[in-house]
């Protein structure tokens, strides 16, 4: 069973000192990819450094929502000279995050936009962050009509969104709020959808799930996510497994392992 956790920030310095334990325990639960986003310009070459030297790790380059006051337009074209390197498999975390007090909308477009027209001229997937601002997200899909699509990370949003965001051609990442049983309205999302219409996630080392609150979370936890899908979809693991693992090798263009491990 092979299994890709598309969300993860191994990079932090929270992993520091078991990063090699997490890794090994993640490859022994069958996670043999890891896409890690990027949030800030500071990190990101760390973040090459660690992809580079770790069989299976995929940096995406991109300046966060939440990180306003550590962006500059310079960062902008920072990004732009290093999205050409053949390493780089998507742009993000970008996105916009209504959610966090003082957000200001404008400036959250001003970084957003310029990212999506770089995604756009590479040819890249785009791994978004979104909260309470869907719909504002959604219009700049639209306007940006992005021929590689993307993930849009941990999805909060309504069912008419979901499906919106699908007829634009992205998937939607699925982590550890499934797990918890008051999330009624994902549950009945992914109940709805094909399985093509998801990736796995974890966020590590946040959004714990269920039965692990307040621990450090970590991408071996993707197959417990796989196993509650499962559970909804009413099918088994190994068929949750094989379709979104497929779903993320396509979208960030990761050669198939499949070979190998047999």
């Amino acid at each position: 069973m092979q299994l890709i956790d598309t969300h993860c920030h191994l990079d932090f310095a929270v992993f520091d000192k078991d990063r090699s334990a997490v890794l090994l325990q993640a490859k022994s639960a069958g996670v043999t990819d890891f896409i890690i986003p990027g949030v800030t310009a500071e990190g990101w070459q760390q973040l090459m450094q660690l992809s580079a030297g770790t069989e299976g790790m995929h940096p995406a380059l991109g300046l966060h929502p939440c990180f306003m006051q550590q962006h500059s337009q310079e960062h902008i074209d920072k990004l732009a000279g290093l999205l050409g390197t053949e390493k780089v498999c998507a742009v993000g975390e970008i996105g916009l995050d209504l959610f966090i007090g003082g957000a200001d909308i404008e400036q959250q477009l001003s970084f957003l936009r310029p990212q999506l027209q770089l995604a756009k001229l590479h040819t890249l997937p785009v791994i978004l962050h979104v909260r309470k601002a869907h719909d504002q997200m959604l219009k700049e899909l639209r306007h940006f009509n992005l021929e590689s699509g993307g993930v849009v990370h941990a999805f909060s949003g309504s069912e008419q969104q979901a499906a919106q965001y699908l007829k634009l051609g992205f998937k939607l990442g699925i982590g550890g709020t499934i797990t918890y049983e008051r999330a009624r309205k994902l549950h009945r999302i992914v109940r709805d959808n094909p399985l093509s219409s998801f990736v796995l996630e974890t966020d590590s080392p946040d959004m714990p799930l269920a039965g692990y609150t307040g621990e450090k979370n970590v991408p071996g936890r993707v197959a417990e996510v796989a196993e509650a899908v499962a559970h909804l979809k009413g099918v088994s693991i190994e068929q949750v497994a094989e379709e979104t693992t497929l779903s993320a090798l396509q979208l960030f263009k990761i050669p198939d392992k499949k070979e190998s491990l047999q």
